[in-house]
C-alpha cells in the first residue's frame, strides 16, 4: 500500500470512521479549472482522491459521468493534461491520497512502463483500471507495483468465492466494491446487501473495503460508513460540475462538506 494511502487508512482507524473518496473526471469542466474543482474536494473534507481519465467509451460509467468525459475530450483533455493536473495538485495537497481511474486504452497505449513511471513522477498513489481483469494483470499491474503504485481492484455482487481470490491477488490499497451490477450513477443497492457483502470481503483480506455506484445524499454516505472503510462518491459530484461550469468549486465544496459531515458522525449516531 502506498505511504499516503496507509496513513490516511491508519488515521481514519484511530478516529474511528470511514474515508470520504471523491471522484470527478480531470478536464471537466476545463483543462485549467479543475485544479479548482481538486482543491473544493478537500477543503470539503474528501479524504480520498478519484480523478477519472477521460475515455471515448467509458463502459462501466453512466450518464452523468459519460457527459463529464465528453465535456473532457471536447476541450481537448490528454494523457499529459491529467498528470500536469495531478502534479499540481501535488504540489498542493502534499499528504492527500490520489488514484487515477480510467480505462486500459489511455493507460498502456504508450506502454504500460512509461503509464507507470508517469504516475510516480506526478503524485499518483494508486489506479483503478476497471477494464483489465484480474486475470489480465501482468498488461498493467507489474509496472505499477515496481513503480509502488497500488493496484486498486473492483470487486462486485457477482464477485464469486471462487474468483474472489483471483481480484485480490496483487490488489492493494483498498479493495473498491461496486454496490451494483449496473453502471455509475443510476441505483443504489439495499443497505443489508452492502453490509453483508463488506462483511464477506473483510473475511478474506486485510484491505480496506469502500464502496461506491449510486452513492448521493448524507443519509445514504452514514449508513455505508458504518459498515465499511470509505464511501466513494463520483456522479452526484460530477453533475454539480457540469452544473456550474467554472463556477463549480463552492457548490462542490458545500456538497462534499454534508457528506463529510454525516460520514464524520456515523459510528457515533
Amino acid at each position: 500500500m502506498s505511504e499516503r494511502l496507509g496513513e490516511a487508512f491508519t488515521s481514519l482507524r484511530t478516529d474511528n470512521r470511514a474515508a470520504l473518496v471523491a471522484f470527478i473526471t480531470a478536464g471537466d469542466p476545463t483543462i485549467d479549472d479543475t485544479g479548482a474543482v481538486l482543491d473544493a474536494l478537500v477543503e470539503g473534507g474528501a479524504d480520498i482522491i478519484e480523478l477519472g481519465m477521460p475515455f471515448t467509451d467509458p463502459m462501466a460509467d453512466g450518464p452523468s459521468i459519460q457527459e463529464a468525459n465528453l465535456r473532457a475530450l471536447g476541450k481537448g483533455t490528454t494523457t499529459a493534461d491529467i498528470f500536469a493536473i495531478a502534479e499540481g495538485f501535488r504540489s498542493r495537497h502534499a499528504n492527500v491520497p490520489l488514484v487515477l481511474m480510467g480505462y486500459a486504452n489511455p493507460m498502456v497505449r504508450r506502454g504500460a512502463q512509461w503509464f507507470a513511471d508517469q504516475c510516480a513522477e506526478t503524485g499518483v498513489d494508486g489506479v483503478i483500471c476497471v477494464d483489465i481483469p484480474a486475470e489480465e494483470d501482468g498488461a498493467l499491474g507489474p509496472a505499477l507495483r515496481d513503480a509502488g503504485i497500488d493496484v486498486i481492484r473492483l470487486a462486485t455482487p457477482t464477485t464469486d468465492e471462487a474468483r474472489l481470490p483471483a481480484v485480490l491477488e496483487g490488489a492493494s490499497g483498498f479493495l473498491y466494491y461496486v454496490s451494483v451490477a449496473g453502471i455509475t450513477g443510476k441505483q443504489q443497492a439495499a443497505q443489508a446487501s452492502i453490509a453483508a457483502a463488506v462483511s464477506a470481503l473483510k473475511a478474506k483480506t486485510d484491505l480496506p473495503v469502500a464502496v461506491g455506484f449510486g452513492v448521493r445524499t448524507p443519509e445514504q454516505a452514514a449508513d455505508i460508513a458504518r459498515v465499511a472503510d470509505g464511501v466513494v462518491v463520483g456522479s452526484a459530484i460530477v453533475e454539480l460540475v457540469g452544473k456550474h461550469g467554472a463556477d463549480a468549486p463552492q457548490p462542490v465544496r458545500d456538497y462534499v462538506k454534508s457528506l463529510s459531515d454525516a460520514i464524520r458522525s456515523a459510528r457515533n449516531s
